[in-house]
């Protein structure tokens, strides 16, 4: 039923130590039944007059939210409603720790939860919050020198858990993106995102949080001046290399790109530069190598601090026992380790945090690039038309200056990014990134409590460079992919990830993700006439156990499989009884498929497989296929007619109505071919 259509990614949740605790609670089978009980009892020290009590509520609640069975009790006791004016309580620690409890409140509850709270109005007290952590940052730069950290350092904790909360909110609700644009948030946010020299933490949420909201909001980008872009192309640009950096560059490169429309014409092939040279200096790292080395840093780090510990205990114990005046210490007593002023610090984990940035630094500039291949811009011609004259560039350039900075002529550079793209050997490095993870690292970090979420990241990065393959190979010309030999080497190397897992179809994220790339490339390549390298015997493999699949995506593509290879082979000679198994194959699916989006993709496939050849013909008549197709043509049509409206879109409604005519014509055709060879 026509090309696939390429998902544009949403924006993963950043945390250290992987998913909600939910998600693992479930996997161990250890998820809580619903308690209403530890829930009313929190709730309501909420309201005690202590501040320490109301601080201690709102960090279990924050615990509490992460069990997902929980959720509908607290729902009912009006959560949101109770957390939400701690937000501005006289405490900053009840501000930070109500803002945390509202941030797994958002992050583990999903987008019911979500547009839940901004119907309950969370919007009001978190916008006011960011306002007061903004010009709560202004004064403390006034502040006495003693109380200035202290005070910044608060302030800014508070802001980056609301501001986690808002990137959340705004990921799931556009009723909170408009709300963002209606209170002036971005002039708040950048606030924030220009601290990023001494605080990345808030940066990196900040970049999150712009990166949402600038995607499909041309309201918003009117308010983008010259100055806001200036503090993106800071950000985007700092010289400093940590894998934290990295992520928030390739966050704000998403963002920037998400801006295209109103960059100036005269900077627009250096901010395409710019952000792909971004992309593909993230893309060069070698994620395995840096976990089984941050690993070993990390390892070596714990041993030198446990002998330090003991080195300083022994001297601790000998210092006692030396005192006269020390009463005798009883048998076994330990020294308490907050003795020590490395010990009152607290524990870090920046090896892991390092790891985990580079690792979502890469699936994000994956994604980056697969939208960058969906931009839904304006063609070559109109672009051309746009700008293709000096008058035109000048009035536009004038326009910028005179408007500071909003610019609203389309970014629509296809060759431009084309060359980019091979440039900065883009198809190469994703190449490489669909390859399975480093073997060693995912043994590591399944061996790791704390770094096993990690094989899961690793796993996703996969899976999104053979998307971003998929959108690489339907977007560049043959030439630009390195040629014929190099689509072949391709379909090859697919094969080999796909037959290398006997357990391949167990995998659904990765199952749907290499049949779209396969079903892009094998598209391409019968359009050119290039040959192709699955045998038979693979191609049935593939959709057998494809077809099985719970994911439709993954039946569409197996079936297109199907019909793509089919139809190369009904042209070739000698192929009468391969024909014949990928057309009792589709008939099946095409007849029992629940899905009428499988169902018409199957016929779609039936259409390209049977519509031209000799040994087509011969096969079509050999498995009765027009007797089938009559047989089903009204059963088609009957489950377009009850089941189309509720289940489906009008798209796919439109789709499945062009299937219904044209199978109509086909089992016309089919007649005609039938009468021929048994007259």
């Amino acid at each position: 039923m026509g090309k696939s259509r390429t998902k544009r990614f949403k924006r993963p949740q950043f945390s250290p130590t992987g998913d909600c605790q939910a998600e693992a609670a479930a996997a161990n089978g250890t998820e809580r039944e619903e308690d209403d009980g530890p829930a009313a009892e929190l709730l309501e020290k909420l309201q005690h007059p202590s501040a320490e009590v109301r601080e201690c509520a709102c960090a279990g609640l924050a615990r509490l939210v992460q069990q997902r069975p929980v959720l509908p009790g607290l729902a009912r006791r009006d959560a949101v409603r109770r957390l939400g004016p701690l937000l501005l309580d006289p405490s900053l620690a009840v501000r930070e720790t109500a803002a945390g409890a509202l941030r797994n409140l958002s992050a583990c509850g999903g987008f019911e939860v979500c547009d839940d709270m901004v119907t309950k109005d969370i919007m009001t007290p978190l916008v006011a919050l960011l306002k007061e952590c903004s010009a709560g940052l202004d004064s403390n730069e006034m502040s006495p020198r003693e109380k200035k950290d202290q005070n910044r350092n608060s302030v800014e904790n508070i802001a980056n858990e609301a501001m986690n909360v808002l990137w959340n909110i705004c990921e799931c609700s556009n009723r909170a993106v408009t709300i963002f644009n209606k209170e002036g948030c971005l002039e708040i946010v950048l606030k924030y995102l220009s601290r990023f020299p001494t605080n990345v933490d808030l940066a990196i949420s900040v970049a999150y949080c712009l990166q949402t909201v600038t995607e499909d909001n041309p309201e918003l980008l009117k308010s983008f001046s010259a100055p806001a872009l200036h503090v993106l192309e800071s950000a985007m640009l700092s010289p400093v290399s940590s894998m934290e950096y990295i992520l928030l560059k390739t966050l704000v490169a998403g963002t920037i790109w998400n801006l295209k429309d109103i960059i100036p014409s005269r900077s627009q092939a250096e901010i395409i530069n710019a952000i792909l040279k971004i992309l593909s200096d993230v893309l060069d790292l070698d994620a395995g190598e840096t976990v089984i080395r941050m690993h070993e840093a990390e390892k070596q780090r714990l041993e030198a601090a446990a002998e330090t510990e003991d080195v300083q205990e022994s001297a601790s114990r000998d210092a006692l026992m030396e005192d006269d005046e020390m009463e005798e210490i009883p048998h076994k007593r330990k020294v308490r380790r907050k003795t020590f002023i490395s010990d009152l610090l607290p524990p870090t984990d920046q090896e892991l945090r390092e790891t985990v940035a580079l690792l979502t630094a890469q699936q994000t500039a994956l994604e980056i690039i697969v939208n960058m291949c969906c931009s839904e811009d304006p063609s070559d011609d109109e672009w051309e038309e746009l700008s293709s004259s000096d008058e035109s560039d000048a009035f536009m350039e004038n326009s910028f200056s005179e408007c500071g900075g909003q610019l609203l002529s389309p970014l629509c550079l296809s060759h431009e990014v084309h060359t980019a793209f091979t440039n900065y050997l883009i198809p190469k490095k994703i190449f490489e990134k669909t390859a399975f993870p480093n073997s060693t690292a995912v043994d590591i970090c399944s061996r790791s409590p704390t770094w096993k979420s990690l094989v899961r990241k690793m796993n996703t990065i996969q899976c999104r460079a053979l998307v971003c393959l998929q959108s690489l190979v339907s977007l560049l010309d043959v030439d630009h992919l390195g040629g014929p030999a190099a689509l072949q080497t391709l379909a090859q190397h697919l094969s080999q990830l796909l037959f290398s897992q006997p357990d391949f179809a167990k995998h659904v994220d990765f199952l749907e993700a290499i049949s779209s790339a396969l079903r892009a490339l094998l598209q391409t390549m019968a359009s050119k006439n290039i040959s192709q390298c699955m045998t038979p015997d693979q191609l049935m493999t593939l959709c057998t156990a494809g077809i099985h699949s719970s994911n439709t995506g993954v039946r569409v593509n197996v079936v297109s499989i199907l019909g793509i290879t089919g139809s190369v082979l009904a042209k070739e000679d000698g192929t009468l009884e391969t024909l014949k198994t990928i057309g009792c194959f589709l008939l099946e699916v095409a007849t029992k498929d629940p899905s009428l989006v499988v169902a018409g993709e199957a016929l779609d496939a039936l259409f390209d497989v049977f519509a031209d050849g000799k040994e087509a013909e011969r096969a079509s008549v050999q498995i009765k296929l027009l007797s089938a197709l009559k047989e089903f043509q009204p059963v088609f049509k009957m489950k377009i007619r009850k089941e189309g409206r509720g289940k489906y879109s009008p798209d796919q409604l439109c789709v499945l109505d062009n299937v219904k005519m044209n199978l109509r014509r086909f089992v016309a055709y089919q007649e005609t071919v039938e009468k021929r060879l048994t007259a």
